[in-house]
């Protein structure tokens, strides 16, 4: 990830979600599922897996497969990750400039996300997109010690689960209507900020530091 920049105590860190937040991953990972649910000769409907990313990937298999198999199959889908996910995974709109809004504010970014470590750094390593620290394997209420050993102060995501990750570390919640939640839904859970998505970011992040550093 980019080395650590110079920056202004006034301007916080920002924590970003991966999937559906920064990154669409829901060709990849469709992809990864049909040929994965080939392999183990399980019908699974990837489509319906796609419209619900966010929760860890052992909550998705326990959707087609008894507890007893999950750990055996979350090792043979992340076989197949790699191969199918990585190429045809693409920025969500605005994703870019989020991250660059942050660092000419003289901010840090950091990733925190529930996907594994590996494969989060290979989809970030591939669109040439550095955050400052990344944090995989992490779930709601479980990225909040990531979030707060990492200085950072406001959390983006896509998820309830996002929300509730942010409220847990005590963080500002930006949520964008860009995963399976609907805005209500976001608001519901406690988001303090809804934007459309990411190509909102910007605006709304150069109004907080103005009114940040007074």
């Amino acid at each position: 990830m980019a080395g650590m920049e110079s920056r202004s105590p006034a301007t916080p860190t920002v924590g970003f979600d991966l999937d559906l937040t920064l990154l669409d991953t829901r060709p990849g990972i469709k992809a990864a599922f049909e040929a994965f649910s080939a392999d183990v000769g399980v019908p699974i409907d990837a489509d319906l897996v796609v419209s619900r990313l966010g929760p860890p990937l052992y909550q998705e298999l326990a959707h087609w497969f008894p507890e007893d198999r999950i750990p055996e199959m979350v090792k043979r889908y992340r076989e197949f990750y790699g191969e199918y996910a990585i190429e045809p995974t693409v920025p969500m709109p605005g994703a870019r400039d989020a991250i660059q809004a942050v660092r000419e504010a003289g901010g840090r970014t950091v990733v925190v996300t529930a996907k594994n470590e590996p494969h989060a750094k290979l989809h970030l390593t591939h669109l040439g997109m550095e955050p400052d620290a990344l944090a995989g394997d992490l779930w709601a209420e479980g990225k909040a010690a990531a979030l707060r050993a990492h200085g950072a102060t406001v959390y983006v995501g896509d998820h309830v689960g996002d929300v509730r990750g942010a409220r847990t570390a005590e963080a500002l919640s930006v949520a964008v209507a860009t995963g399976p939640c609907a805005p209500e839904e976001l608001r519901a859970a406690g988001a303090d900020v809804v934007l459309t998505d990411l190509t909102d970011f910007r605006p709304w992040w150069e109004a907080y530091v103005r009114d940040l550093r007074g």
